[in-house]
């Protein structure tokens, strides 16, 4: 919403924000309400719990009342959101998930932005257009999607995880991270799966594929030069990689969100 939650005066109905910004650095916050944020075109990043989110174009998310949540985004960002009254719908089974928006769900959230933050009261009409939406969209959330890396809080491993991030188009694996930042092999995979629980090897592919998914949604490189960018010696190598992750072609993804 552009401002600490704590500063607003935050009314207890659903309501819609449509937000077009040049880019985005949110202090942490915590909405009364349950978040839906849609990203309608480019990337956010949400600091949820232990764990780090990306949501790219097309996707949203959800995010249970309360929880302490922080967005940013490195570039120009158009969003759709709904805050949920807390007592508008049944509490989520959820802190955050992150699920894919079929052509429904986009084009009611889209339309849902009419009932914005001044919206009437009461109003009938908007009240069960959003409880339309929210059954929907926990219908799509429970298929969710695993685009999220973990977050540490040893030193070591911070600094391992912050080399695997600026290095993902080398060579990368526990000997080499361990020759780098002078760690043994055996304390750094003990350290990947007690504060991350995943291998080394797991985190620097869903790294890897993240990556790339942000800069099939951000840039305007070939797909061969996104694939070099993060650490594929071939197309085919990188086309079966992230078809596996995401469901569909590195085209087929861009594609998806291109300017209509």
């Amino acid at each position: 919403m552009g401002q600490d939650s704590a500063t607003l005066h935050i009314p207890d109905f659903t309501f819609g924000i449509n937000q077009d910004l040049p880019s985005l650095d949110a202090d942490w916050q915590r909405f009364p309400g349950h978040y839906l944020l849609y990203a309608s075109n480019d990337a956010f990043t949400l600091d949820v719990d232990d764990r780090q989110w990306l949501l790219p174009p097309q996707r949203a998310a959800w995010v249970a009342a309360d929880i302490p949540i922080r967005i940013h985004a490195k570039a120009h960002v158009t969003s759709s959101s709904i805050l949920f009254g807390k007592g508008s719908i049944a509490p989520l089974p959820f802190n955050c998930r992150v699920f894919s928006v079929t052509l429904l769900a986009r084009e009611m959230i889209v339309y849902a932005m009419r009932w914005g933050i001044d919206r009437v009261p009461g109003d009938e009409a908007a009240d069960r257009f959003f409880a339309s939406i929210a059954g929907v969209c926990l219908e799509l959330a429970a298929t969710p999607e695993q685009f999220w890396l973990p977050q540490v809080r040893s030193v070591d491993l911070t600094r391992a995880l912050d080399y695997i991030m600026d290095n993902l188009g080398s060579p990368l694996g526990i000997e080499q991270l361990s020759q780098k930042l002078h760690i043994s092999p055996r304390t750094l995979t003990r350290r990947f799966a007690e504060e991350t629980h995943i291998s080394c090897g797991q985190f620097i592919g869903r790294a890897r594929m993240l990556r790339a998914m942000e800069l099939l949604a951000t840039q305007e490189m070939p797909v061969i030069e996104v694939a070099y960018t993060v650490g594929f010696e071939s197309v085919s190598a990188f086309n079966h990689n992230f078809r596996r992750f995401t469901q569909e072609t590195p085209t087929q993804y861009r594609k998806r969100f291109a300017p209509r």
